[in-house]
């Protein structure tokens, strides 16, 4: 999301990682811890994510429950057959209100990984919510720089756990989601990466575009130890990851993923005195 003028890496807030290169999977949950985090904050979801998840997982798994319940109690009393029948239709609208959303949100990192694993050296990543990429009511800028590695295990670090922590306290000491509550709206991912991504089933292009400057981005930069090694490199010590970066530097585009979450509507805080 470039704007006009040169202030963008003044607007930048850095997250420093004691670390060398940051991989893919410490990238991944990154990006989905902080996409939890702007649901919540912005009072999209009713809870936090895990919460919702751990309540979705009950849902489904009392609902089989009563349906095996329901088939074996045709010896059981007609009031308690009745009562099963109750809870079952009660689960069932808890599933389908929040199986939309927790579908979104498993296709969104399902893409997340794909993109991350085709192009390790991917540029940015921007969150934006609002009706549409174009009329965004906030954008969240987040920036990888370094070259990585690039692993197959997706499993969660330490490294990981202290990033996560440390971009959402700064986050929200930055005031993230302390605008009134503009009700239900949708998430959208882009990730800027070589034009040579080809993942049609998740991501299209957008080479020209550009976003209402009315919403001004929030950048975080993520940097590690060897940063200012890998915006200078020297000949011999060049990681190849880096090389590909640099080599389509001038070549890089935005892609949108072509899953979004839907925000669910929540209980309005009641109004103060």
């Amino acid at each position: 999301m470039e704007e006009g003028g040169g202030s963008s890496e003044l607007e930048c807030t850095n997250i420093d990682a004691a670390a060398d290169s940051l991989d893919s999977s410490t990238i991944f949950h990154l990006v989905s811890d902080i996409v939890a985090f702007i649901l919540f904050m912005h009072q999209q979801i009713p809870s936090v994510l895990q919460d919702i998840t751990h309540e979705f997982d009950d849902l489904r798994s009392e609902f089989k429950e009563l349906e095996i319940e329901l088939a074996e109690s045709e010896a059981k009393a007609i009031s308690t057959r009745r009562k099963q029948a109750a809870r079952k239709r009660e689960v069932k609208m808890g599933i389908r209100r929040l199986e939309k959303l927790m579908g979104c949100i498993s296709n969104l990192k399902t893409a997340l990984q794909l993109v991350i694993t085709e192009v390790p050296n991917v540029d940015k990543i921007s969150l934006v919510l609002g009706p549409s990429p174009l009329r965004p009511l906030h954008i969240y800028e987040l920036c990888f720089s370094n070259g990585r590695p690039v692993l197959e295990d997706f499993s969660r670090s330490k490294i990981t756990e202290m990033l996560s922590r440390k971009a959402i306290r700064t986050m929200i000491s930055k005031g993230v989601g302390s605008d009134s509550y503009a009700g239900p709206t949708k998430l959208f991912l882009l990730v800027k990466a070589p034009s040579f991504l080809n993942l049609p089933l998740h991501f299209l292009p957008k080479r020209e575009f550009r976003p209402n400057r009315k919403a001004k981005p929030f950048r975080l930069r993520f940097r590690c130890r060897n940063q200012n090694m890998a915006m200078n490199p020297q000949p011999d010590d060049r990681a190849s990851s880096v090389e590909v970066q640099h080599s389509t530097s001038e070549d890089l585009i935005w892609f949108q993923c072509r899953h979004t979450i839907k925000g669910i509507v929540c209980r309005a805080s009641p109004p103060e005195d």
